[in-house]
Formats: structure tokens, C-alpha cells, sequence
């Protein structure tokens, strides 16, 4: 497979990490290079819920989070239908058997929802869980509660309509969490309501975690005028490789800002929204690559492409809708797919022009996770669990239709060690030789 610019400076980003993840691992939401991509190859194109199958296992309940893995081991956070809790679970890599699970909080209600939506991440050597409620903990890949926190009844209510979605990241041997919420809770929000909480607005805000003590390192207030729905963002912060330093950049309420990684301080920011409408809330993170950040705007309204200077961010170019409501696009060989959920499209843009180079239908149910590509191909699956594999490059030609079963499905596709990780309502999947 021909590697392509974009992964050589995606790779030049991975370099930095301080870690034992490698290149074959899959140790956050969005892979290691942290667009959606992997190095992978010898993947499938197609199999069947009974052929081509590594192993399968049960999963005690639903949740939207995507499978992590680092070396010999799957991580994943899950709830427990029959009990109501909130676990950590980690497998064997190899044949699916599971290694164990932890107890760390329980679930809550929240509007087509679960409070397991944030993946787990992971440096090889402690992998941390963060959910809806607030709650969050490191462990050892072996299993052992290092250290437990709630964010929730530290800095009042989880205030996102649809549940507090946003994955904690490992980066250069510190956790980074972004909270970009409504100022005031929703009644069914999760989070200690304490006579501050009430009387102050909840601030947004960045933070960086010591992952083996859980303490904060640094917090660093993420400052707004937008105004209701539009607070919230369910995106995760991701790295951006900008000439001789990295950006942590966040996306949501009204703008797209980038940090230092090191202290929080912000370095740049740009607007979207400067009309302050309302009901702008956004649910996909930005896309890294080539020194640009590609950034979703709210509602699949268009998506843009911005080039960060020093002290500031340039709009290069913009692609007007439809795009993106809330699958995160996926930078993969010298193509910018992007996933325009409700409609069931698939665009495949020049990521120098925004251009749009090819769209296919997908049809079927509505396609709300990530796209993944490795090897040659870009893996989507449906809420419906129905994965499509198309070929990466010029046509968009699909290559397979497979039903996975296990009805509302959101999690991403990961891929690790030469297999496709599958996350459906009750099932884990390896599929792969």
C-alpha cells in the first residue's frame, strides 16, 4: 500500500509519545495517529458472522464506547444490563477469553444514551476509563485500581443533553480531558449539585491528568459567549502536529481553540458561530493531518479546513453541507472521508481543496460511528451493525455488505495486530486470520 504524506507526518506525531504502545496497537478512540487510520495490513474485505471470525464473545450490556488495545489486550468499557453498573473489562487479544472486569460506578439515564459512550485510552502500561457519570479511574493493564475519581461531583453536573460522551487521551505520558458543557445542569445530568454549583455557572474546561496517581496537573478554563444548547460539545481533544510544536485542540461552543499541551495555555482560537445562534451543540471532534486541522461544524451545516499559524488559525478552505453531523472524519491516504450520518453518504474530499472527489450511498440505518481505514480500505458500520467495506481511493467502489447483528450500534471500528475489532449492543468481535 502506497504511504502517503499525511501518514509520514502523522507518524512524525506519533514519534512523540512517551510510551510502549506502538504502531500496531489501537490505544484511544481514533487509533494511533489519532485520524482514524492504522498502519495495518493483510486485513479482510469481507467475512460473515460465521466465517472469518478470530472469536467472539458476549458483552454484559450495551454502551457506545470503542474497544482499545495495546499489545496482548483489549480494553473496553461497558455497562451491565442486569445490575446497572458501570465496568472496565479487558480480553485476550488472542482468543477473546476475559482477562477481568472492574466495577467503577453505575449507570444513569440519559436521552438515547448510555453513560459507557467514552472510550477508554491507553499507554500501554495504565489504561484509563471515563464515563458519563463523572466517574473516572486508572488501573494497570493487569487489572489493579491505581486510583478512582468523580469529575462530576468535583466540578458539578455532567450538564450535556444527551450524556457526557467525550474520551479521555493519553498523549506524551499525561490524560487530557475536555468538559465543554451547558453552564446549567439538565435535571437528569449526573454530578454532585452542590450550593456552588448552583449558584455559579459550570465552567468548561481542559485538564491534564498524571495517569498513574489521577492527580490534576494542570486545569485550564475553556472561555465562551455562546449561549444554550450550544455550550456542548461531545468530541474529545486530539493532538495537531503544527511545524515544530504540538496543539491540543478542542472543538465546540462557538469555536475551535488550540492548547499547550504542557500548561493548557491557549495558543489560538477560531469562530464558527458568530451570530451566537442557539442549538449549535457538536458532537464530532476534529481531524489532524498535514498541519490542518479539518473541523465539523455543528449539524453538518459544512466543514472546514484551518492552517495554524503561532498565534492564530486560518480558514484555507470550507466544503458546505451536508457533512458531518456526528461521525468524526477519517484522514486516510491522501483522502479526507467524511460520513454525512443521516443522509447515509460517504464523501471522499481532497483534503488540499476541499473538493469532493466521490460520494456513495450507503443506505440502510443511519451511520453515527467513525470510519476507520487501513489496508487499502475504509471500514463504516451502521447503527444497525451492518459494516460496509469500500476501497480507499479514486472510485469508492464497496467492496462488502455484512450483518454483524446487535442492533444500536455507535462504536468505531478499531484496528490492531492485523484484525478488525467490532463493538456491536451484545457482542465483541475479532475478525481476521
Amino acid at each position: 500500500m502506497r504511504i502517503s504524506k499525511t501518514w509520514l507526518v502523522a507518524a512524525i506525531l506519533l514519534a512523540a509519545l512517551v510510551a510502549t504502545v506502538s504502531a500496531a496497537d489501537w490505544p484511544n478512540w481514533r487509533g494511533p495517529v489519532y485520524n482514524g487510520s492504522s498502519p495495518e495490513t493483510g486485513l479482510p474485505a469481507t467475512w460473515s458472522r460465521t466465517e472469518g471470525v478470530a472469536w467472539s464473545g458476549p458483552l454484559p450490556g450495551p454502551a457506545d464506547a470503542t474497544p482499545v488495545i495495546a499489545g496482548d489486550r483489549v480494553f473496553i468499557s461497558s455497562t451491565d444490563a442486569g445490575s446497572g453498573a458501570l465496568l472496565a473489562m479487558a480480553f485476550s487479544a488472542t482468543d477473546g477469553k476475559r482477562l477481568w472486569q472492574a466495577r467503577l460506578g453505575t449507570n444513569a439515564k440519559a436521552p438515547r444514551n448510555t453513560m459507557a459512550s467514552p472510550s477508554p485510552t491507553t499507554d500501554g502500561k495504565t489504561v484509563v476509563f471515563l464515563y458519563g457519570t463523572g466517574e473516572m479511574a486508572g488501573l494497570t493493564c493487569d487489572g489493579r485500581i491505581l486510583w478512582r475519581r468523580n469529575l462530576g461531583d468535583e466540578f458539578g453536573k455532567m450538564s450535556i443533553k444527551y450524556g457526557y460522551s467525550s474520551s479521555p487521551l493519553f498523549y506524551d505520558g499525561r490524560v487530557y480531558v475536555q468538559m465543554l458543557r451547558r453552564p446549567w445542569a439538565y435535571p437528569y445530568n449526573p454530578g454532585k449539585s452542590t450550593t456552588e454549583a448552583r449558584e455559579k455557572r459550570l465552567t468548561s474546561f481542559l485538564m491534564a491528568i498524571e495517569p498513574t496517581t489521577g492527580k490534576t496537573l494542570w486545569g485550564q478554563v475553556r472561555k465562551t459567549d455562546a449561549v444554550d444548547e450550544s455550550f456542548e460539545s461531545y468530541g474529545t481533544p486530539l493532538p495537531v502536529a503544527v511545524a515544530d510544536r504540538t496543539d491540543m485542540v478542542l472543538s465546540g461552543a462557538d469555536y475551535v481553540t488550540g492548547h499547550d499541551p504542557a500548561t493548557g495555555r491557549e495558543r489560538w482560537r477560531w469562530g464558527y458561530n458568530s451570530n451566537h445562534r442557539n442549538m449549535q451543540r457538536l458532537i464530532p471532534s476534529v481531524t489532524p493531518g498535514a498541519g490542518r486541522v479539518f473541523a465539523p461544524l455543528p449539524r453538518g451545516s459544512r466543514l472546514v479546513a484551518l492552517a495554524i499559524g503561532d498565534t492564530d488559525a486560518r480558514q484555507v478552505w470550507t466544503h458546505d453541507g451536508p457533512t458531518s453531523d456526528s461521525a468524526t472524519p477519517l484522514l486516510y491516504d491522501g483522502a479526507l472521508y467524511v460520513m454525512d450520518s443521516d443522509r447515509k453518504d460517504l464523501r471522499a474530499l481532497d483534503p488540499e481543496t476541499g473538493k469532493e472527489r466521490w460520494k456513495v450511498r450507503l443506505g440502510g440505518a443511519v451511520w453515527r460511528a467513525s470510519p476507520t481505514g487501513a489496508d487499502g480500505k475504509i471500514y463504516c458500520i451502521s447503527r444497525d451493525a451492518e459494516v460496509a467495506v469500500l476501497k480507499a481511493g479514486a472510485q469508492g467502489e464497496v467492496l462488502s455488505r455484512i450483518d454483524m447483528g446487535g442492533k444500536q450500534t455507535h462504536a468505531s471500528i478499531a484496528v490492531a495486530g492485523g484484525r478488525l475489532y467490532i463493538r456491536t449492543a451484545d457482542r465483541l468481535w475479532c475478525i481476521g486470520k
